[in-house]
């Protein structure tokens, strides 16, 4: 496998961005351009978490498939209320980037999404905005309901701290509901287009986030939505997710490399 350690100049964010690139050997033996994962962070990680604290590099080198990183800082995947535009980077003009300068196709049925807390949210949100982008998108213990956690959980310690972070993000949480943030609203939208891609919603029992996948998978039940539904034992930690991404890929409709 190749690992690149990318800085790009972001015109959308005037940021220089750091992403990493997976690309896998015996490109020479593949006589079409890649399909590739977006594989995203989560709120206290960053563009390395998943190279340092998970074997996604090995796990990756049995297929043939592009795995890329992206920087996007503790931001929801989001154009910030009162920050920087993440969103229109990630879903605008990163793909271009990484689609200019490597071997990836780009094709709809080539390209995936996934992602674990935060960024199991970022990527049921791109998927569902962007349905024509994405054939497969998949959520590891995601923060898939966050409207949920601030009407239920508005009064504790935990939610007071955060708050102003998330309506520094999101903006005032009472319009958050039926908004472009909001995962249940996108896929409303998604299903009037008659345009879903496959997903795969993952998350474990024990984990703080459980009930918003649950309330996810009830929402995708009520809009009869077909989805791959996982649960097991397991907490919020990157030994769940070192396991589960396995999972992931393996799930992906893509080819392995043959010897």
């Amino acid at each position: 496998m190749a690992l690149m350690h990318c800085q790009i100049d972001s015109k959308i964010l005037d940021l220089e961005m750091s992403v990493q690139v997976i690309l896998p050997d015996h490109i020479e033996k593949c006589h079409k351009r890649l399909p590739a994962l977006y594989l995203l962070h989560g709120l206290s990680g960053n563009y390395s978490s998943w190279t340092r604290k998970t074997s996604i590099e090995r796990y990756a080198s049995k297929y043939q498939l592009a795995v890329v990183m992206p920087e996007v800082h503790r931001s929801f995947y989001t154009d910030m209320a009162n920050g920087y535009r993440y969103w229109t980077f990630l879903s605008e003009e990163l793909p271009k980037m990484m689609e200019y300068y490597f071997p990836l196709s780009t094709k709809r049925e080539d390209r995936f999404v996934a992602g674990l807390s935060m960024g199991g949210y970022g990527a049921m949100k791109w998927a569902l905005s962007y349905p024509e982008q994405f054939s497969h998108a998949a959520s590891l213990s995601g923060a898939l309901d966050l409207f949920y956690e601030y009407k239920q959980n508005g009064n504790t310690p935990e939610m007071e701290e955060i708050l102003p972070e998330l309506e520094n993000i999101f903006g005032n949480l009472d319009q958050f509901k039926g908004s472009s943030n909001d995962l249940f609203t996108l896929m409303t939208r998604a299903k009037t287009r008659n345009l879903l891609p496959e997903l795969f919603v993952l998350c474990g029992t024990e984990d703080f986030l459980y009930q918003e996948h649950l309330n996810f998978i009830c929402e995708l039940k009520e809009q009869g939505i077909q989805a791959e539904i996982f649960e097991e034992a397991g907490e919020h930690t990157w030994d769940f997710w070192d396991r589960n991404i396995q999972k992931v890929l393996a799930w992906l409709p893509i080819e392995e490399w043959e010897e």
